[in-house]
């Protein structure tokens, strides 16, 4: 009596083989994910989206160029806050002819705690107005503000 080793059932292993492809393409596409797409630079939600970009990777300079006159004179923030935890999601847009808001999400994530890490987050609005042409933020949010000057209005 000769016994032969049984070969493995082929379909268990494409099951597995299907199972293991599964999880190397998830980890694929949440570690590949990266930053959002860019939207429509033309677009009062694609000046808000580099504005707040520009202000949260300290790029104050870029940040500027996309303030009206008004803003950029009329600043109204006592003191630069912390953006490094900041995340800022677009909740919704209304375009009128001249004049544009840009109502968002901002989140606030904290480390510590007695209860481990926690979030806070609030919608505000970016006002935005047309410039020869262009959309350009006529007031942000306090925590995404740019003061031009050492002086800062009270």
């Amino acid at each position: 009596m000769n016994a032969t080793p049984k070969k493995p059932d082929r379909v268990l292993v494409a099951i597995v083989a299907a199972v293991a492809a599964l999880v190397v393409l998830s980890l694929v596409l949440v570690f590949a994910r990266g930053e959002p797409a860019p939207l429509d630079e033309a677009s009062p939600e694609g000046v808000v989206q580099r504005y707040a970009v520009a202000v949260i990777d300290g790029d104050e300079a870029t940040a500027l160029t996309y303030l009206t006159e008004a803003a950029r004179k009329n600043c109204q923030r006592t003191d630069y806050p912390a953006t490094e935890d900041l995340r800022v999601a677009l909740v919704s847009t209304t375009v009128r002819e001249d004049t544009a808001d840009v109502k968002v999400s901002l989140v606030t994530s904290a480390d510590g705690g007695p209860f481990g890490p926690s979030e806070y987050s609030y919608d505000d609005v970016f006002d935005l107005a047309k410039v020869d042409g262009r959309w350009l933020i006529d007031t942000a949010p306090w925590q995404l503000a740019i003061c031009t000057s050492g002086t800062v209005t009270p």
